[in-house]
């Protein structure tokens, strides 16, 4: 009996044993991670269309075509297709996969570039931008099982030419942005830092490190290196520096990737591209903010400077090992004298200088001082950095960082940079001075001992000097034969970056215009759809730089009649010119387009500035009853860009004879009023692509 009695404890310990064991087993699988399901995207989805700031999604196979348009390299605008962008990146191939997106800022310029089968696009700026990396959940990150686009899809019902458009929702309104951190759908979520505390930054080394280390790269591969002849250099040290050698581009390091900071308090989803009008949401509430209100308030005046001579002004200066001590201290001096020359104040110029050799780096920006005696004050503290002569890297730094309204950069001065060379650049320079040049800065060179005939074969870029500078017309390059002479050319340098009616790269595509809207507003449009035009309208308007030297805007209504609802110079704000067409009451009416196009050409355009140019957009929904080709033809005369936007029962014919040649950059057809905001970017993209062709002569 106790046997029996001892068995059936052990037996009934062993029982629970097992129970417990299972039910741990139980547990710990059910509290295991769900696995990450991940949602699939099309290939022409484009990043600003999708809200979250950071997801997971796989690109289905077939998305390297060229119709999917990407622009960028490495950081790509928002309106790019995301999964081209990851072949392009080299993340996925045709074949498609997963890939991490990640929401950043707004960058100022995106360079186009061919990478693995894939021909990206170059861009001036955008507001959003994304990187795109290997389809791996991050630490500490959760993401969304599906994602949330920035548009809505609407049933159209017509009823007939004459009757207004009928709209049935198929969702619900898509929140409008001061609402969209109420979403319920799944964002990522993750401790975020200021990406400017956390991204690597380059390391500046001792002078003596940096000649160690060329003399020894020196000894072990002289072949990669040039030397320049010296006919009179002083002291035998200044000789001895002055013959660096210099290094190929062999050698020459690969650019980091800059980092991008978004705003304070800004999420990711709320930097989508505003041009996404969506029913529902409420008539110009994008989220926008005037630039004027963005500006800082300007600098209290501390002397009285030069006001005729009002511009920000970045100087480059030559920190490479190649100058030698001796004429690094001479273009300090030369420095000195142009600040004092130029007369430095808060409402006179700004100047700022940016050393660069390997890497550049900002010495002061234009805020520091505003007074000529501290510039040449803080000139005189500057020491060498020494290393390569990479202008190329330097001026993209510039533009990338310098012109910032934290730095000082004033927005109505123009921006001019002005490069100090020894020689030659050691880097390619002409796609980074593009994009400068694109983003409205004007390049100066100052070349100082050019290269002679038997060192032209070392020179990594010939005609450096034309590929860089704002105009090839002379006006903005001036070569010094020796540093000895430099002194000679301050004022002739001075009257030149002071001449601001002829620092013509401060006109870009977004600032130069006189852009008026031919609105169609007959009896077929209704008052439902005319809204949506108006939207249409005023989302193009505010992309621009609105004052009444920038780019101007103007707007006409036409149906049988025409009205001009306001002209050129009514309105010289963002703020109100988005106010006042969203004021423009519907009319209704017959079709008369020729009519519209001559009135525009005569209330608008013949009071035109002569040095801005002169562009018509007109929207309209049917076939006019009038001839629209012989006021088209007239008006193209006379020097007006025409795009025409054709809705729902628009003729092709007569849009392609209302838009400037060639048609397929300037006619566009849209079936249905709630798509009209498809055409905002290309339209945008067209008409900056079409100013930055212009030859430089």
């Amino acid at each position: 009996a106790l046997l029996t009695m001892k068995v059936t404890v052990i037996a009934t310990f062993f029982g629970v044993f097992l129970i417990c064991t299972y039910a741990a087993k139980e547990a710990t699988r059910k509290t295991k991670k769900a696995k990450l399901y991940v949602p699939q995207i099309d290939c022409d989805v484009k990043a600003g269309k999708i809200i979250n700031p950071e997801f997971i999604a796989k690109c289905p196979p077939g998305c390297q075509d060229v119709k999917y348009r990407v622009y960028g390299t490495d950081i790509y605008a928002s309106f790019s297709s995301v999964c081209n962008a990851a072949i392009h990146s080299g993340i996925i191939d045709n074949a498609g996969g997963k890939i991490l997106v990640q929401k950043v800022a707004g960058h100022s310029g995106y360079r186009g570039s061919f990478s693995n089968g894939v021909r990206s696009l170059s861009l001036p700026r955008w507001r959003e931008s994304f990187l795109v990396s290997e389809g791996k959940p991050r630490k500490g990150v959760t993401y969304p099982s599906t994602l949330e686009y920035s548009s809505s899809k609407s049933t159209i019902v017509k009823s007939g030419k004459g009757d207004a458009t009928r709209k049935e929702h198929q969702t619900p309104p898509v929140p409008t942005p001061a609402t969209q951190m109420a979403t319920t759908t799944p964002t990522p979520t993750t401790t975020t830092t200021d990406p400017s505390t956390t991204m690597p930054k380059p390391t500046t080394t001792a002078a003596t490190t940096r000649t160690t280390t060329l003399a020894a790269a020196a000894k072990t591969r002289p072949g990669l290196h040039r030397f320049r002849n010296i006919a009179f250099r002083g002291t035998s040290t200044s000789a001895s520096n002055r013959n660096i050698l210099q290094p190929d581009m062999g050698l020459q390091r690969q650019e980091p990737v800059a980092a991008f900071r978004r705003a304070a308090g800004s999420p990711a989803h709320l930097a989508m591209e505003t041009d996404l009008w969506k029913p529902g949401l409420s008539l110009f509430d994008t989220g926008f903010s005037s630039k004027e209100k963005l500006n800082p308030k300007p600098l209290e005046s501390i002397s009285q400077g030069n006001p005729n001579c009002k511009v920000d002004l970045s100087f480059l200066m030559d920190g490479s090992w190649s100058i030698g001590k001796r004429r690094f201290q001479l273009q300090k001096q030369f420095l000195g004298n142009v600040a004092q020359a130029l007369g430095i104040s808060s409402a006179g110029p700004l100047m700022g200088i940016v050393q660069y050799g390997d890497d550049p780096s900002t010495e002061f920006n234009l805020k520091t001082y505003v007074s000529s005696k501290d510039v040449r004050n803080a000139i005189e503290r500057i020491a060498q950095k020494g290393g390569l002569s990479n202008v190329g890297k330097a001026l993209s730094f510039v533009n990338k960082n310098f012109f910032l309204d934290a730095n000082g950069n004033r927005g109505g001065a123009p921006n001019v940079v002005v490069v100090m060379v020894d020689g030659w650049p050691t880097d390619r320079v002409e796609e980074a001075s593009r994009l400068a040049r694109e983003s409205g800065i004007n390049i100066f060179f100052v070349t100082i001992e050019a290269a002679t005939e038997s060192e032209k074969r070392n020179v990594i870029e010939p005609n450096f000097v034309d590929k860089a500078v704002c105009r090839t017309n002379g006006f903005y390059s001036i070569n010094v034969p020796s540093w000895f002479s430099l002194h000679k050319v301050v004022q002739p340098l001075v009257k030149r970056v002071c001449d601001t009616d002829r620092l013509v790269c401060s006109k870009t595509c977004l600032n130069s215009a006189d852009i008026g809207f031919v609105i169609d507003g007959s009896s077929s449009v209704g008052t439902s759809n005319f809204r949506t035009v108006l939207q249409f309208v005023a989302n193009i308007s505010k992309e621009f730089e609105i004052s009444d030297t920038d780019t101007r805007i103007g707007a006409v209504q036409y149906t049988y009649e025409q009205r001009l609802e306001f002209s050129f110079d009514k309105y010289s704000t963002k703020q109100d010119v988005l106010s006042a067409i969203k004021r423009i009451s519907y009319w209704s009416g017959g079709t008369s387009t020729g009519a519209a196009i001559s009135y525009a050409s005569e209330q608008l355009f013949s009071k035109s500035k002569p040095n801005k140019r002169k562009i018509m957009i007109l929207i309209t929904d049917g076939r006019s009853y009038d001839d629209v080709r012989v006021p088209a033809m007239a008006a193209h005369q006379n020097g007006v860009i025409a795009y025409s936007v054709g809705v729902a029962w628009a003729a092709q014919d007569e849009l392609e004879a209302i838009a400037t040649d060639p048609d397929k950059e300037h006619a566009f057809f849209v079936d249905e009023f709630d798509n009209l905001y498809r055409f905002v970017n290309q339209l945008i993209q067209n008409i900056c692509t079409e100013f930055n062709s212009q030859p430089r002569n």
